[in-house]
């Protein structure tokens, strides 16, 4: 059986990550969103495991010291974080996981499962970048210049990543990402069915 995907795209701030992984979902139903893990409280119809694992702080912490995680991050006071086993096991089931996380949590990941595939979304430029975030209505010019700030470091560590795609339409850069999914499912190192029909023809040659 072909093992599954650990699919990884991140990128800076306002570059479009979310709208390009809700179509790249929407377009392709059999690839499955990774559950994060947190210790805030549910908000309303959020459903424990389903819309994320929910723990208490010990049980959190006691996860980060035994590295049940593939990455993890302290934002505002709660833990957010990747559960290993439980993504180690759906890809071990033949499924394809999506993770949409930011540059730091992907370097970690690399790390944990240095064959999956990591893509990295790049804005056309940082002065459309700008426009985006601009386009919010949210940011002031002080965070702003410190959202692109951080962009520009997020960019330098870009050749980390296996892949690179520029957001300049969400539809071409989904097709892109799309594309390269294909391709990777076409690799012999991680088809075993694959290699056996290649091992086969080679004995029977």
């Amino acid at each position: 059986m072909r093992k599954g995907l650990l699919i990884l795209i991140s990128g800076p701030s306002g570059t479009g990550k979310g709208t390009v992984c809700d179509l790249l979902r929407k377009n392709h139903p059999e690839i499955s969103y990774s559950i994060s893990a947190t210790t805030r409280q549910p908000r309303p119809g959020e459903q424990d495991g389903v819309n994320y694992y929910f723990y208490d702080k010990e049980k959190f912490r006691q996860m980060i010291d035994a590295g049940e995680l593939l990455e993890w991050a302290e934002v505002y006071g709660n833990y957010y974080g990747t559960p290993k086993q439980k993504v180690l096991d759906r890809l071990n089931a033949g499924e394809d996981i999506l993770l949409e996380i930011d540059t730091q949590g992907a370097l970690n990941v690399m790390k944990a499962v240095p064959e999956g595939l990591f893509i990295f979304l790049l804005p056309p430029s940082l002065e459309e970048l700008a426009n985006r975030l601009k386009g919010r209505g949210t940011e002031t010019e002080e965070s702003l210049q410190r959202r692109l700030g951080a962009a520009v470091d997020e960019i330098k560590i870009a050749h980390n990543y296996r892949y690179v795609v520029v957001n300049d339409k969400v539809e071409a850069a989904e097709k892109a990402i799309a594309g390269i999914i294909e391709a990777e499912h076409h690799r012999t190192d991680l088809n075993e069915e694959l290699l056996a029909g290649l091992q086969q023809w080679k004995e029977n040659a």
